[in-house]
């Protein structure tokens, strides 16, 4: 069996005990708070992983975008979300195929003239899509506005033939990194209270609302205690990163509800004074939060980016990093880093346990 002095670096690992114990841990708490889980893939990219969240009890899984939709179908992943809108050419084409050969695909609209678009591609098809209404509750991104705009859509919805509508997702993005749980709390409750008021307007109407899906890793324990909501749609609790484990918890300043189990794995090329050099730079970790990565489980370590292929450690706790030494670090963000990467390799200890593709990368070549 490989070690993990093997692997080429840097690359990313996932540790298996880590991630088992988050797996299970957001498994036992769906179950005892009676909420659905669907997890969000955009954190993962990877079938291996979304196979064993609904192993471990979730009803599907959402995804981002349109190729996420197809790796997941193709691996037999069911019970898809498809999070963001599917406008125009070619986005709409493929989406008829994947719901044509998973028709419990779910997708989101937020504008009639969407609605118009999937109806004509659905009925020329002969297959019928089932949306939700993406209502925007504060992020500003997409999403109908609350109330009666959101009313008008589930009219033109109801009246398109081969469109069902299911509810609404409400995902509370800017709501997920606020620091301090009281304040979280604070914030989710009052975006959500716009998504429960419309969710009650459209019951009214007439409509049927069976889905109300939403909330975040940050706010997984905060959401699923609002009546009203359905499923949960946390997904970085896999992995966890350092933006995640800064906005903290019940019990203090670090979030620590589940374990990081996600590094890049690095080595020491240079080793001089109170200074170390390795070999994971600005390609090997997202850049767009303005902090870097930590070094995991070495106190007195910092990291700062040292050009696109180096990262320096300043060294002022008595560490002692040899030349040549793998080094773990917990990265800034999760979801873009994975992006950068083909694939995961799956560590238990020093063993390398397996290899996960990401996003069905890496043609078979092995990385050994």
């Amino acid at each position: 069996m490989k070690k993990i002095h093997d692997l080429p670096t840097p690359c990313l690992v996932v540790d298996l005990d880590r991630f088992e114990s988050n797996l299970d841990k957001m498994s036992r708490f769906a179950q005892e708070r009676q909420i659905a889980l669907r997890p969000h893939a955009k954190t993962h990219k990877c079938v291996n992983i979304a196979r064993r969240q609904i192993e471990k009890g979730a009803i599907g899984i959402c995804v981002a975008t349109i190729a996420e939709a197809e790796v997941m179908a193709r691996g037999g992943i069911g019970g898809l979300l498809i999070t963001g809108e599917m406008v125009g050419e070619p986005k709409v084409s493929r989406l008829i195929k994947v719901v044509s050969e998973a028709p419990d695909t779910m997708v989101v609209v937020d504008d009639v003239r969407n609605v118009e678009e999937l109806q004509s591609a659905a009925s020329s098809a002969g297959i019928h899509i089932t949306v939700l209404i993406d209502l925007d509750i504060g992020q500003n991104r997409t999403g109908t506005q609350p109330g009666e705009s959101a009313a008008q859509l589930a009219d033109r919805i109801a009246s398109a033939r081969n469109l069902r509508l299911r509810g609404i997702c409400a995902y509370a993005g800017h709501v997920a990194h606020s620091i301090g749980f009281e304040n979280r709390r604070a914030n989710s409750k009052r975006a959500l209270e716009l998504a429960l008021a419309t969710r009650d307007l459209l019951r009214r109407n007439g409509h049927q609302m069976e889905i109300l899906s939403g909330a975040s890793t940050g706010t997984y324990n905060i959401d699923s205690y609002i009546e009203g909501m359905t499923e949960m749609q946390s997904g970085s609790y896999v992995f966890m990163d350092v933006e995640y484990r800064m906005i903290g918890g019940k019990s203090g300043p670090v979030y620590e509800d589940f374990a990081p189990a996600l590094c890049v794995l690095s080595t020491v090329v240079h080793r001089s004074g109170d200074k170390a050099i390795v070999d994971a730079g600005l390609k090997a970790f997202s850049t767009d939060r303005p902090f870097g990565p930590e070094p995991l489980g070495m106190s007195g370590v910092t990291y700062e980016f040292a050009g696109d292929e180096h990262g320096r450690l300043t060294l002022t706790g008595g560490h002692d990093v040899q030349l040549g030494e793998k080094l773990r670090f917990i990265i800034p963000h999760c979801d873009p880093t994975v992006n950068l990467y083909d694939r995961f390799f799956c560590v238990r200890g020093e063993s390398v346990e397996n290899e996960w593709p990401i996003m069905e990368r890496g043609g078979g070549v092995t990385h050994f």
